[in-house]
């Protein structure tokens, strides 16, 4: 029996608990801080036991990331003892909300940062009793404090607290990210700081290098831990996240350079500025000029001091930071697919993860797109019925970042960069023939000028066209369930060129296909029309890889278990270079090109043409 008429013998509510089933087959797993017993703790204080931190005070040249030793020592040392890294550093009952008057709150009420065992950097300390090991730190607005646990994460004991450390002007604006505004000559830049409205007014000091700078004013948002929806996002992963604010940079001149800083006036006058930064205005829409797009999804952050190592958490998440960053005056635009932080419930996580990527997001645009473990959550209006996003339904992905959404709860979006036009799916919400979802697309592939802008991609989260991973082919569809049926007549009427995906852990291509046949038998030197659209897994970005199927298809041309990314570089109208590069050494494995003319894009093929008429 067909799978579509499998699917259209079901009832929907079938459909969706067979979404649930796979979802949970194929997550990627729970958070190495949900692991932690906090509801468990209990006190083992020791006098002898202690823990000390140097420097004490971080940051003093203006820096947003320092390390420092953490030293420690227990006279009952043990395998299972561990470093934690707390902020506020005030972790204590005291802290937790008084939900209960008839019931104690726990010792710890909130999850660490971040945590190592002690024997990470210090092998002979179960001999010795004595330890040193390194952390990095980031500027949070908060002060810090580390913690000896012994028991383990599944039964901790507080042994021992450290001295308090804290930045120099904690409240001070960080981590600028850029993203496109809603018309082409527009920038965005959306920043965090410890100032709410009350204390200073946030602007952008900016203008062109060399040139005359101007002041735009700022917007400013945040949230409290009663717009999460569950737990752990509205219990033990809740921290403060501060505010966060976006200013408008407008009328920019096509492919100018800029200056900017970012800037907060308090009331006596005093103005608080982070460094000087800069990027380069985007080209006109059907500009002809070189441009080059980064495409990936499931990063994650990474930790450079080891902490979660052991968990085998977004292993490769700073080895792709780092490509990016190596080859970042050969990059203009990027695009994070989805699954942005793996934060899932934990909100400090999105502050670490925006300092790791502020070389790049403060230089070049980074667009985002939503996936499940940004939105997720039951009950929500989402489309899948988990609990991906650790309770966050939404609200950190909607508030940390830009993105030219008319509405940004629903986060589908168009952005044009020169002579790309690019789609951006949600696909943690209804995209079927009749929502609201499948209007935009069409709208958004039908209403583009393909004569200045001859390069149609379509970007989602999950994969709604091709993979050959072994979650989708156990369920028998190689996508997501009910993912082209509606949307490949789209893709084939307004010849989209390429559609990429996340979701998936590891790399694919596919032949140009529509309906699961390759309208073409050419691997890697397109001429003329495609007559179809190429699919590509780029979910290789970070996150723990994904298994292949062992099935070959006929439309599958290149697979690889490893992770990396996608480079698109636009020579002009009529060509375009095609590289998936491996975080490991930033060097292409595979790579294709599409050389053509107007007319090829004019060119009618099965289902992409409208009725004629023979009247003369």
């Amino acid at each position: 029996m067909g799978r579509k008429r499998v699917l259209k013998m079901c009832t929907l509510a079938y459909v969706l608990l067979g979404l649930a089933s796979l979802q949970e087959a194929m997550s990627h797993g729970v958070h190495p801080l949900s692991k932690i017993a906090t509801h468990k703790t209990t006190y083992a204080f020791d006098d002898r036991a202690y823990v000390n931190v140097t420097p004490t005070v971080l940051g003093a040249k203006g820096e947003t990331t320092v390390w420092v030793t953490v030293d420690f020592s227990s006279p009952t040392p043990s395998n299972d003892d561990w470093i934690a890294v707390f902020s506020p550093a005030n972790f204590s009952a005291a802290t937790c909300p008084k939900d209960n008057p008839y019931v104690l709150p726990p010792l710890l009420c909130t999850a660490p940062l971040k945590y190592k065992y002690t024997n990470y950097t210090s092998p002979n300390y179960t001999k010795t009793g004595k330890g040193s090991m390194k952390f990095q730190l980031i500027k949070q607005r908060l002060d810090i404090s580390f913690a000896l646990f012994t028991g383990g994460i599944s039964n901790p004991k507080l042994v021992a607290v450290s001295n308090k450390v804290a930045f120099v002007n904690p409240n001070a604006p960080v981590y600028p990210r850029l993203a496109q505004g809603k018309v082409w000559n527009e920038m965005t830049v959306t920043w965090t700081s410890g100032y709410g409205i009350d204390e200073a007014e946030p602007f952008v000091e900016w203008g062109p290098k060399g040139g005359a700078q101007v002041r735009s004013p700022a917007g400013t948002l945040t949230f409290d831990q009663n717009t999460m929806c569950a737990a752990p996002a509205r219990t033990v992963g809740w921290r403060d996240p501060g505010y966060i604010h976006t200013s408008f940079l407008k009328e920019l001149w096509p492919n100018k350079g800029y200056t900017y800083k970012l800037g907060h006036k308090l009331f006596n006058g005093t103005c608080i500025w982070s460094q000087e930064y800069w990027f380069r205005a985007s080209p006109y829409p059907g500009q002809n000029s070189l441009q080059r797009v980064i495409i990936f999804g499931d990063m994650g952050k990474g930790e450079a001091d080891g902490s979660f190592e052991f968990e085998d958490f977004q292993p490769a998440s700073l080895n792709t930071t780092k490509q990016l960053i190596e080859d970042l005056n050969n990059i203009d635009i990027v695009f994070h697919i989805g699954d942005i932080v793996y934060a899932m419930g934990y909100i400090a996580q999105w502050d670490q993860f925006t300092s790791q990527i502020e070389p790049i997001a403060s230089t070049k645009p980074y667009m985002i797109g939503s996936g499940n473990h940004e939105r997720d959550w039951p009950g929500t209006g989402s489309f899948y019925q988990n609990m991906d996003s650790g309770g966050e339904c939404g609200v950190l992905a909607e508030n940390m970042f830009y993105v030219p959404a008319e509405n940004r709860a629903n986060f589908w979006y168009s952005t044009d960069y020169g002579m790309f036009r690019f789609c951006v799916a949600h696909t943690e919400l209804d995209w079927r023939e009749g929502s609201e979802q499948y209007k935009f697309i069409e709208n958004c592939l039908a209403s583009v000028d393909r004569q200045r802008q001859p390069w149609l991609i379509f970007l989602a989260h999950r994969v709604l066209g091709y993979s050959s991973v072994d979650f989708y082919v156990q369920e028998g569809s190689f996508e997501e369930p009910m993912g082209r049926e509606d949307l490949q007549k789209l893709w084939q009427r307004y010849k989209v060129d390429i559609a990429l995906y996340g979701h998936v852990h590891n790399y694919e291509r596919s032949c140009p296909v529509y309906e699961n046949i390759c309208t073409s038998q050419e691997k890697h030197n397109y001429i003329g029309p495609l007559k179809g659209t190429i699919h590509v897994i780029a979910g290789g970005g970070g996150a723990s890889l994904h298994e292949f199927a062992p099935i070959n298809t006929t439309w599958s041309i290149y697979k690889d278990y490893d992770y990396g990314f996608v480079k698109l570089t636009a020579f002009d109208h009529s060509h375009l270079l095609f590289e998936y590069k491996k975080s490991r050494d930033g060097k292409v494995y595979d790579s294709f090109t599409i050389s053509r003319d107007y007319r090829d894009i004019l060119t009618c093929t099965v289902d992409s043409c409208p009725e004629v008429t023979l009247a003369q």
